[in-house]
């Protein structure tokens, strides 16, 4: 997108459709809408605790209203100032009602005038859901703290006072104050933080939802890996980090040139500790990567692809509630994979497809089946709870049906112009679908009808015409499983040395889940998998290991539970030990780790073991 686009589209502002009604929000977007944040906030990494204050830039849209509402999560708030006509700060009365469960403390402010800026002096607490405190003994170089954010959904409300919903959008400056020899990066223009002097400033031009305002604070190094792309890590994984992901470059020419310009600027990356509880999250100009996807051999970089992907859909077209959260992730994993075919190939981008597929099936035998709709019904609950395989890859295979009935040529361009037209505004399901059927429906009838798009969007489960992705790699997969199985080879005859990633996992997810002690035995010894330095690769065959009772892996299986805190490769596992009569190992192996972990896999986890 160019610049002239991008400003024209902030200039904009709010659409009506981004003022959709956010059960998860008690902000008073009708009355008013904070445009413009400031952050100044000292971190203190022995309290684990930030102190300061978050200055809003606020927008009157009901000339009787005097009450600005925000959100919060087990915050203290100090004061509240506003700054009146006269141009001098004032204080302003406040209230901070009972904390409720999920959507946190509402924040009323009552203001004698409807000032343009208000100022909130606060501190969080170290029970706060949005960040992660970590010891220098829980980093990679032992040398220093680590903070980091994670506000996605609604946990940017536990470390700033804010309106906490993706159906507004702000632009934001922040200074953040560290000890001298930890550097702090944003979700922003980093150009300040290249110079450690522990007093960091900040600035984001354009304008996004409080979800994607993040940080993170550590012993971090940086490394260019292109014109437009670097790393952001601790000094024993800068260089691994990027080997592995020198091809992000590659990837944004490639999308540029089918969904049009990247609007961000720089895209780097900030590579965090162990512990972060997601593969990646896509904060504008520097997404949060996980380094468990540092394989050294590049078979995991799908996941870059998708964090860069959402600078399309998800950053740059947000959707509006978490309700509506597919069109986030359905669009950001339909994207992900054209970029995959046009960086490494149309087999690999097919085994992804055929893989996840796969995945999504299994899961949509253990949702409820009101839970497997892509505009789902939260109904109070946590928009947490909205996070699984359906708004992803039933999202995707939704556009894969699409892209397929119309052909690429006409869905590029919907695509293009969808991600052009809602730039820098948030939507939710039902503006979606209206788009949809006027500008690819309507336009090209007799293809698709409605009421099959409906079906996909409202009803649960999958049509009985979606696409079921197939590799011709996974067939000659299918021949070696039986082949071993039956016992007409041996393990060390399977022809592995030219197998991808997606071959193993493959592999491993389609063997018998009675498979035999023997044949486990056999398996490990020809290919050392209890050992495998690929977390994807381990966590497949342990989950088979636990369920046939192949007691080797404990050891190994302890040290990926103490190690690893993202939710994808533990959660799963938690769970099929506790089914599998392992409950006390387990917990015990837990209570180990949980201090490891961030609050949001220690909630889950946690509850498991109620």
């Amino acid at each position: 997108m160019k610049l002239n686009s991008i400003m024209a589209a902030l200039l904009l502002g709010h659409s009506a459709a981004a003022l959709a009604e956010d059960q998860h929000s008690y902000a008073n977007l009708d009355d008013v809408i904070s445009t413009h944040v400031y952050l100044d906030v000292a971190i203190n990494f022995e309290a684990k605790e930030l102190e300061g204050f978050i200055e809003h830039t606020l927008n009157w849209k009901n000339a009787n209203a005097s009450e600005l509402i925000l959100d919060t999560r087990d915050l203290e708030i100090d004061k509240v100032m506003y700054k009146g006509l006269d141009d001098k700060w004032h204080s302003a009365r406040f209230n901070l009602a009972t904390r409720d469960d999920v959507k946190g403390a509402k924040l009323s402010i009552k203001l004698a005038q409807q000032a343009k800026l208000v100022r909130i002096y606060y501190n969080s607490l170290p029970q706060a859901s949005g960040l992660q405190w970590l010891t220098p003994e829980q980093t990679a170089t032992k040398t220093q703290p680590f903070v980091y954010s994670q506000s996605q959904a609604i946990h940017a409300r536990s470390w700033m006072p804010i309106q906490d919903t993706p159906a507004m959008r702000v632009t934001y400056n922040a200074r953040i104050q560290t000890p001298k020899d930890v550097r702090a990066v944003m979700s922003a223009d980093n150009k300040d933080a290249l110079y450690k002097d522990g007093d960091f400033h900040f600035d984001m031009p354009q304008a996004i939802p409080p979800y994607l305002i993040a940080f993170g604070a550590g012993n971090l190094e940086y490394k260019e890996m292109s014109h437009q792309t670097a790393i952001y890590a601790e000094p024993t994984i800068l260089d691994a980090a990027v080997a592995e992901f020198d091809d992000t470059q590659a990837m944004i020419d490639k999308t540029n040139k089918m969904y049009g310009e990247y609007a961000w600027g720089r895209y780097d990356l900030l590579m965090l500790p162990p512990s972060f509880p997601f593969g990646g999250m896509e904060n504008p100009r520097l997404s949060f990567i996980t380094p468990t996807v540092v394989a050294g051999d590049k078979s995991l970089v799908n996941l870059i692809a998708h964090e860069l992907a959402h600078s399309w859909s998800g950053n740059l077209v947000t959707n509006a509630t978490w309700e509506d959260l597919w069109l986030n992730e359905g669009f950001t994993s339909y994207v992900e994979n054209r970029i995959m075919e046009e960086v490494f190939g149309r087999d690999r981008a097919v085994m992804e497809q055929a893989l996840d597929a796969a995945g999504l099936r299994a899961q949509l035998e253990t949702i409820d089946a009101p839970d497997t709709r892509l505009n789902l019904k939260l109904n109070g609950r946590d928009p947490d709870d909205a996070f699984s395989s359906i708004p992803y890859t039933k999202g995707q295979l939704f556009l894969i049906y699409l892209e397929q009935q119309f052909g690429r040529e006409i869905f590029d361009v919907f695509v293009k112009e969808y991600f052009n037209t809602y730039a820098f505004k948030s939507l939710a399901t039902a503006e979606f679908v209206g788009y949809l059927d006027k500008h690819l429906l309507s336009k090209h009838p007799g293809i698709v009808s409605l009421d099959k798009a409906k079906e996909w969007i409202y009803q649960p489960g999958l049509p009985a015409d979606a696409p079921t992705p197939t590799s011709d790699a996974f067939d000659k997969v299918d021949t070696q499983i039986s082949l071993w199985t039956k016992g007409d080879i041996t393990a060390s005859a399977l022809p592995t040395n030219n197998w991808t990633v997606h071959e193993w996992l493959y592999f491993i997810n389609n063997l018998p889940r009675d498979l035999a002690i023997e044949k486990m035995v056999e398996l490990d010894n020809a290919y050392n998998l209890t050992q495998s330095t690929n977390a994807e690769r381990a966590f497949a065959w342990f989950m088979l290991a636990v369920g046939n009772g192949y007691d080797e892996i404990y050891p190994a299986l302890d040290k990926h539970l103490s190690d690893i805190g993202r939710r994808k490769l533990i959660v799963p596992l938690y769970k099929t030990l506790i089914k599998n009569d392992k409950k006390q190992w387990a917990e015990n192996v837990y209570r180990k780790a949980r201090n490891t972990y961030h609050p949001l896999a220690q909630g889950t986890i946690d509850a498991l073991f109620e």
